[in-house]
């Protein structure tokens, strides 16, 4: 039997409660647990649009699915969400650009989930989902494993990412209550969530920029997940065993590098060519870039900086034994068929440049 099945079996006691359900990723896992076990499954939003994939979705569940709307940030909304919930999948993130909007929509909403969560009798589990983004990695010499004891970023200010920074606050959050409040969760950090759907490419495999695609090195490896792999990993974080107070990073197998990627995404969409560039040069460019950024007292702001290429154009290795050991997950689509799934979206409408 498949290990996932055999996982999410358990969550049919109680009602399930999914966050952020709206979302690229939301959307698949609302279908994984329509698909996959019966159970309840309350989807919270904030403001569906009539005749929403999501509210299709809704009617085609026979009942099974509930659609709530609401603000996290509203304490009684959250309390009307969470009434009967065993298991909490939060996946709304906050993408402010700034940092204080980042901290809203990212610590004080999980507060108020967590909160009202710890209010319920039924309460089994809270699934947080946070991000790599989290990690530092400028310390760490190329080639290491990117794994649940990498360094975590302690200067997201310099690395001018707002995103990070709430979701290493919310991660403190949800640690706090677990140390002071007994909260039973488990954190789960994706790397890149990609699929048919989501057309962008990662940062990660280049930047479009100053009119051109650059690719800085190419020969990183690339940390992603399928986003049907990510929903059943989030799944059996929700329902293994004894990994209360765990952290797991979700990536895939045979991870590509970024050159290979974007060729195989250049020849299905006809996208211009890549202006490759070193990765030793990248790094030295953003140290100027800082370094000007700094005596122009931020009239230029770092989007460029050491940190930041470090981050996401090192050539770093991504491990995913912990979640596999722990959780009994396995990628059900292996990774070339996820590069055929993501790129077949292109087939009838990609643009066309030279």
């Amino acid at each position: 039997m498949n290990p996932v099945s055999t996982n999410i079996a358990a969550l049919s006691e109680g009602t399930v409660v999914v966050t952020g359900a709206s979302g690229f990723l939301g959307m698949r896992l609302a279908s994984a647990l329509l698909a996959s076990v019966e159970c309840r499954v309350r989807l919270f939003v904030r403001n569906p649009t009539p005749g929403a994939p999501i509210e299709r979705l809704v009617l085609q569940s026979s009942g099974r699915l509930e659609l709530v709307s609401g603000d996290l940030l509203s304490k009684a909304d959250c309390g009307r969400a969470m009434e009967g919930a065993s298991v909490v999948l939060h996946l709304a993130a906050g993408i402010d650009k700034s940092f204080a909007g980042a901290f809203m929509n990212s610590v004080l909403t999980t507060r108020n989930l967590v909160e009202a969560f710890l209010e319920q009798p039924t309460r089994r589990r809270f699934v947080s989902v946070s991000s790599f983004a989290v990690y530092s990695t400028i310390d760490l010499p190329a080639g290491s494993v990117i794994d649940e004891n990498c360094p975590l970023e302690n200067r997201h200010h310099e690395k001018g990412d707002a995103y990070g920074f709430g979701k290493r606050k919310q991660d403190e959050l949800i640690e706090d209550y677990g140390r002071q409040r007994s909260l039973p969760y488990v954190i789960v950090r994706p790397g890149s969530i990609f699929g048919p759907g989501k057309s962008g490419l990662s940062g990660r495999v280049g930047i479009d920029t100053f009119g051109r695609f650059i690719q800085i090195s190419g020969r990183n490896i690339l940390p992603l997940t399928y986003v049907d792999n990510c929903a059943d990993a989030i799944l059996c974080a929700a329902s293994a065993p004894g990994v209360e107070g765990e952290v797991f990073n979700v990536v895939d197998d045979d991870l590509p590098p970024a050159a290979r990627f974007f060729q195989a995404y250049r020849r299905r969409t006809g996208a211009r060519r890549a202006w490759r560039i070193p990765y030793s040069v990248a790094y030295t460019l953003s140290y100027f870039w800082e370094t000007y950024s700094r005596i122009s007292d931020g009239q230029l702001p770092p989007a460029f900086n050491r940190r930041r290429c470090s981050s996401e154009w090192k050539r770093h290795r991504y491990s995913n034994a912990k979640l596999k050991e722990r959780t009994g997950w396995r990628p059900r689509v292996s990774m070339p068929e996820a590069e055929q799934r993501f790129l077949a979206q292109f087939d009838s409408s990609a643009p066309r440049s030279s």
